[in-house]
């Protein structure tokens, strides 16, 4: 997908993206192979079954429709995922190995897109109710998933967030130049009109009791994502200006729907030495506010080393390629700045004291990779190589570990070692009867396209569990593994 221009858009939170070329897009349909073994849709590909080949012909023929029939088969959301998903469709595309692969993603976004423009996005309310009632506990990805399966199967389906818009994840974690906000909030309004009905201001276990929901449904869904952030436990962590990257851009989204940012009530990076420690898509969702924000310098501390230009060795085709990318938050630094933000391979060692309780400054030593005996990579520090960079504002966008402890203690659910929610993948029940669990708080920290996953399948179990059998479509992948875009 083409994108606006860096130094405009770093002046607004609209869409970076723009509309592609009608033309363009049938033109890279027809590039499309219909290989005999569709790895964009194998378990390096695609996690939720999509089916590439045949949408990318329909849209080569001219007939969306069709394209968009195919399309929602398989994907609940797929303006979602043509937005904010890293496309391992596209790293599994048979043609990638000889020249850049199909554009699938900027051809489903389209698709859906125009599904919606055209009326072809409609609802369709389930024809009858089986009288059973399941109650969803969050309203990310997963739990949006599963609500639509589920409703669609007729059951009553209720979805509870503790936030006061629905969305989880797409709402709150995700800026709106990545996913305008009226896009999430169009398919929540599709969702009510079918019939799942949503409470919002609803922080279950807190100030909403999860017996009682248990006791009036007849199942009970728990997609409450992982939240516990992985935190960096060095001295002078306790300073101000120091903050976890989700609340960052937690209430810059709040703030900017409440009042366009007029409310003050967020985290202001304005004029300010920013600092970003953590390279994933949080780390770039840091950067591209902070442009926005006018941010006075702005530097991205990764831990890894600089990764390859192409694929490396032990990175084979269809792999994920692991491989040096320039994200929209990179390209605005560079644009402003005149460099790449990115410092890699550095490690924090302390953040420094103004004398007034206030960060003013980080303290870093550069870190070498190598592997030892067993073949396995190990850092150490590289002597003399310490440095100190002015900050006032630092961000911490490392990752996630795992879902919060309420429910879990609450329930009395069983943890797998990583402090998941222990579920099985493809029965996704946990160790209390009618419970399940799925997407980030069942699998751990992941993609916006397997959490989409994870809450049909866990639909299907449901639906199996209330019913004894079950008509929704079974997950094809009957495996626990990320993919390696995970």
């Amino acid at each position: 997908m083409t994108s606006r221009s860096a130094d405009v858009r770093i002046n607004d939170f609209y869409e970076i993206i723009e509309r592609a070329d009608p033309y363009v897009l049938m033109e890279q349909g027809a590039r499309c192979m219909d290989c005999g073994v569709p790895f964009c849709q194998s378990e390096t590909g695609c996690p939720i079954d999509n089916l590439i080949p045949e949408w990318n012909d329909m849209v080569f023929h001219g007939n969306w429709e069709a394209a968009y029939h195919r399309l929602a088969k398989t994907n609940n959301f797929p303006e979602f995922t043509g937005r904010v998903c890293p496309a391992p469709c596209e790293g599994a595309c048979c043609l990638g190995v000889t020249e850049p692969p199909v554009t699938i993603k900027s051809i489903e976004c389209n698709i859906i897109d125009r599904g919606f423009e055209e009326g072809w996005a409609s609802p369709s309310p389930p024809a009858e109710r089986t009288g059973m009632k399941v109650a969803v506990i969050g309203s990310g990805p997963a739990g949006l998933a599963a609500a639509d399966q589920l409703n669609k199967a007729g059951h009553q389906v209720t979805v509870y967030e503790r936030d006061d818009r629905i969305g989880g994840l797409l709402m709150y974690g995700i800026p709106n130049m990545k996913l305008d906000k009226k896009i999430v909030q169009r398919r929540v309004d599709l969702l009510a009109v079918e019939g799942v009905q949503f409470v919002t201001n609803a922080h279950v276990g807190v100030n909403v009791d999860i017996h009682e929901i248990s006791d009036e449904n007849d199942a009970l869904l728990l997609a409450c994502g992982a939240t516990t952030p992985r935190d960096l436990p060095v001295p002078g962590r306790e300073l101000n200006g120091v903050h976890f990257a989700m609340a960052f851009l937690h209430q810059n989204t709040k703030s900017l729907l409440d009042s366009n940012l007029e409310d003050g009530n967020y985290i202001s990076a304005k004029d300010k030495n920013v600092i970003v420690i953590g390279g994933g898509d949080t780390g770039t969702d840091c950067l591209g506010t902070s442009m926005r924000h006018g941010c006075k310098s702005l530097v991205n501390f990764e831990l890894l080393p600089v990764p390859p230009v192409h694929r490396a060795d032990d990175n084979p085709w269809p792999q994920w390629p692991r491989i040096f990318r320039i994200d929209y938050g990179h390209e605005e630094a560079a644009d402003k700045f005149g460099k790449d933000p990115r410092e890699f391979g550095i490690l924090t060692k302390e953040f420094v004291d103004d004398g007034n309780g206030n960060v003013k400054a980080v303290r870093t030593v550069q870190v070498d990779w190598q592997k030892d005996d067993t073949g396995r990579f190990q850092m150490t520090e590289v002597p003399g190589s310490e440095r100190e960079f002015p900050a006032d504002l630092v961000t911490l966008a490392m990752g996630f570990l795992g879902p919060e402890d309420t429910l879990a203690e609450k329930l009395g659910i069983k943890r797998d070692t990583r402090s998941n929610y222990k579920a099985e993948f493809g029965r996704f029940a946990t160790s209390c009867e009618g419970v399940f669990a799925a997407g980030d708080c069942r699998r751990g920290q992941s993609l916006v396209v397997w959490a989409i996953a994870e809450g049909r399948g866990a639909a299907r179990c449901i639906d199996t569990y209330l019913m004894g059998n079950s008509d929704l479509p079974a997950p094809r992948m009957q495996t626990g593994q990320m993919s390696s875009a995970g």
